[in-house]
């Protein structure tokens, strides 16, 4: 989060943007650039109201889907404490901006300072979906249409003719893989091996030899040679997950094939030129585990060719029912209950959870709120179960209606 100078206290009060979209955020930025207004950010509803506290505010430009906090309940909240600031209500998720909702302790609408309305007429007119990206084909596998989707659809399909190296970031539970199998289903390696190594998964001791492969006699337990993964890729893909959790020796030995497009099996003298687009996946911050001194700088630059960055369910809501529904489509058969619908109630219930675990939560969601209402016709709140974890508005907010799973 970008933090601006401290307000003066001044008559004329400063100005408050607080939402999850950076996008957005930089809008409202944009929108003061000739007015000489200070503007400040926040991230989310709890810090919005951190600066409300230490601060002399008179507009807050508040977005209606907080990763913590609803804006309904906040505004009451502000109106009780601060009855003096001013209320514009955004909307990231649909792009619009809701200039006519202004809550201000006269009920006046035009008591709102002159150039926050210019600002409110300013991002209603430009907080859209960026217009050099139209609507694009999702990818295989994925379904979304945020504009934030939309920009993940064009980027991967920018690059995956391409035989540059990718680098797919994002939380737990985004789907960095499907994005990983999208861009080596639309290249012309489709017709190829597309070979998954998780480096986390497989033991330090072991993963050298499943990436380059081993001869025979070349440790102790190696009755037969063994083709490693990148080889077994020859021609099509590799897609290396967890990237972060590589160990320091064997990032140089991948940073060398990379550079040279050679392997040297474990044991052989021998090299072998072998033809692999790598992608790679991470949910860690790899420029800081650079400064740590836990990754090397220059296999990161070599990764980090063309970064693609996914963005978490909770900053777009608007795919949260269509993705449920997708979900419960195919949890339907299991349940043997093909009339089953996701009631209005739950509905609610879905797309006010912050889903801190994202996609991959809102698909056990689903799937255990199918099993719950099997010989039901409707999907409700007392089917949703949560994880009780930091970050969940349900959670904190009591809307959690059963058991933890």
């Amino acid at each position: 989060m970008t933090t601006l100078p401290i307000l003066s206290q001044s008559s004329d009060g400063g100005v408050l943007v607080a939402s999850p979209s950076t996008f957005l955020r930089k809008q409202v930025l944009r929108s003061f650039d000739e007015s000489g207004r200070v503007v400040h950010e926040a991230s989310g509803g709890a810090e919005a109201l951190v600066q409300l506290e230490n601060g002399d505010w008179q507009v807050l430009f508040l977005d209606r889907r907080l990763p913590d906090l609803d804006a309904e309940e906040l505004i009451d909240i502000i109106k009780r404490r601060f009855p003096g600031i001013e209320v514009v209500l955004l909307d990231s998720d649909s792009g619009q901006a809701l200039p006519i909702y202004r809550e201000s302790p006269t009920s006046d609408l035009g008591a709102l300072p002159s150039d926050a309305v210019g600002a409110a007429d300013w991002i209603s007119e430009r907080v859209q979906r960026p217009p050099e990206l139209p609507e694009v084909e999702p990818l295989p596998g994925m379904i979304g249409s945020a504009g934030s989707m939309m920009h993940l659809y064009h980027m991967v399909r920018l690059i995956a003719p391409r035989t540059t190296t990718v680098l797919v970031l994002g939380a737990t539970g985004t789907g960095k893989e499907l994005v990983a199998s999208a861009l080596h289903k639309l290249s012309p390696r489709a017709a190829r091996p597309f070979v998954i190594v998780n480096c986390a998964a497989i033991p330090e001791a072991l993963l050298e030899s499943e990436l380059f492969g081993h001869v025979r006699g070349a440790f102790t337990g190696a009755v037969q040679s063994h083709l490693g993964r990148i080889q077994a890729a020859s021609g099509g893909t590799l897609f290396l997950d967890e990237i972060g959790e590589m160990p320091a020796g064997l990032q140089a030995k991948l940073l060398r094939f990379l550079e040279q497009k050679e392997i040297q099996r474990l044991g052989s003298a021998d090299s072998q030129r072998v033809d692999v687009r790598v992608v790679a996946a991470t949910n860690q911050d790899l420029l800081e585990k650079v400064d740590q001194g836990g990754f090397r700088e220059d296999l990161y630059y070599r990764l980090s060719a063309f970064p693609i960055e996914l963005p978490p369910l909770a900053e777009r809501v608007s795919d949260v029912l269509p993705l449920a529904e997708h979900f419960l489509a195919r949890a339907l058969p299991q349940a043997k209950n093909l009339r089953i619908r996701i009631s209005r109630e739950a509905a609610r219930v879905l797309e006010n959870h912050s889903w801190p675990g994202n996609v991959r939560e809102l698909q056990h969601v689903i799937e255990r709120a199918a099993i719950l209402s099997e010989g039901e016709s409707m999907i409700g709140p007392e089917h949703m179960h949560f994880p009780f974890r930091r970050g969940s508005r349900c959670a904190r907010r009591g809307r959690n209606q059963g058991a933890l799973v």
